[in-house]
């Protein structure tokens, strides 16, 4: 059952403006709540339950723990196809808290969602939210891609608090890798000819990454941290870790240049004679693959609101980040975009964007982001030929 009427769809959308306006002081005690209470990927247990609970007295099936994470979730309205997944995030920072916004990414998705509610009932199909947990570092939709948390779905959707208002998200592909470096312990005044320094090892090996860094491409990025550099400066060290990210625009090149990484290290290890151990991490981020028909919608819905948003970014910019976000936009049309809310001198991971998340122009985004969210349920599910068009466009993509 679709509603081809424009009028109706109109007045659908104002309908769904004037709920997500009504419904403003929960969602913003909500979002104050979890950014008062931040925590750590896969700890989110507050959150999580307060998410879920707000979305079960709002009549959505709501399952807890799935795919064998504590603090992930899925809350459904609605049966069959289309299906239309709006995604939650809601963990914190070390030390900074909620300096990334996600306590304002899951309430955009929860005020989409129940204001979603009427358009599923006049129309048909199902509109989801699916709480990831632990997008910082450890990647939680990549642990649920892998466990089918995304599959059978027509679109799922996300808007990420920023410093610029833009439809599409250039995410870089990303590795975590895990190095170390074993070397031989002696004493380093009496006899160091004894020892093999894994930490001179360690250091050669940035060094040598430094000098990769000049004839790398543009949009790549390589940074890492020294673990463990030893236990005394009297003893030479014999073992040393760090931890690094590998980033590209693109997994073939970020394949390419994973193996430069890891010669910088091999180099290291046979000029000091430390032996070199490397730790993969299957939990690769993958790039953003910008849905453009949902990045227009998203447009058109905002400026209906009132608010200018760009469209579209041609090239990746350099401030660019990685997101889980992107494994999921590899499997169903998808879209990400920055919501500006605070101004561009303030940077994202700062304890001033923290406070952005927490202020009038961060609650105001996050509502104005609900709303062309559930406004695009609405051409979604009643407009077949809307649908079509997202379809058609990932299919080419693949």
């Amino acid at each position: 059952m679709y509603l081809r009427n424009m009028n109706n769809i109109a007045v659908i959308k104002q309908s769904v403006v004037d709920q997500i306006d009504s419904a403003q002081p929960q969602l913003k005690e909500l979002a104050l709540k979890i950014h008062a209470n931040p925590e750590l990927g896969l700890q989110e247990f507050k959150a999580s339950s307060w998410l879920a609970q707000y979305l079960t007295e709002k009549d959505f099936a709501v399952e807890r723990g799935i795919c064998d994470l504590p603090t992930a979730f899925r809350a459904s309205y609605g049966k069959g196809k289309p299906a239309i997944a709006l995604l939650a995030e809601y963990d914190a920072l070390p030390g900074i808290g909620h300096a990334c916004g996600h306590n304002l990414i899951c309430t955009i998705a929860i005020g989409a969602a129940i204001a979603s509610k009427q358009t599923v009932d006049q129309s048909g199909g199902r509109i989801l939210v699916i709480g990831t947990p632990a997008e910082e570092g450890y990647g939680g939709k990549i642990v649920m891609a892998h466990k089918g948390a995304f599959s059978d779905l027509d679109a799922a959707m996300m808007v990420h608090p920023d410093t610029v208002d833009i439809a599409t998200s250039m995410a870089l592909s990303c590795q975590h890798m895990k190095v170390e470096f074993f070397g031989k312990s002696a004493h380093a005044s009496a006899n160091p000819s004894d020892g093999i320094n894994a930490l001179d090892a360690m250091i050669l090996s940035f060094n040598n990454i430094n000098a990769l860094r000049q004839h790398i491409k543009s949009t790549a990025r390589i940074h890492g941290i020294i673990t463990d550099g030893g236990q005394a400066a009297n003893i030479v060290p014999a073992h040393s870790a760090a931890e690094f990210y590998v980033r590209a625009a693109d997994d073939a090149y970020l394949d390419e240049l994973i193996q430069k990484v890891l010669n910088c290290f091999i180099g290291a290890a046979t000029a000091t004679g430390a032996r070199f151990e490397y730790t993969p991490d299957n939990l690769r981020y993958a790039s953003m693959c910008n849905n453009m028909t949902l990045a227009q919608l998203y447009v058109d819905n905002m400026r209906i609101i009132g608010r200018e948003v760009k469209f579209p970014q041609s090239t990746i910019p350099l401030d660019t980040g990685s997101t889980d976000m992107g494994n999921v936009s590899q499997l169903v049309p998808a879209i990400h975009p920055a919501l500006a809310i605070a101004p561009k001198s303030v940077s994202v991971h700062s304890p001033e964007f923290a406070t952005a998340a927490a202020s009038d122009d961060g609650i105001n985004g996050m509502c104005d982001a609900a709303k062309a969210i559930a406004m695009i349920v609405v051409d979604l599910l009643s407009n077949p030929e809307t649908l079509r068009k997202v379809r058609d466009e990932f299919k080419q993509l693949k």
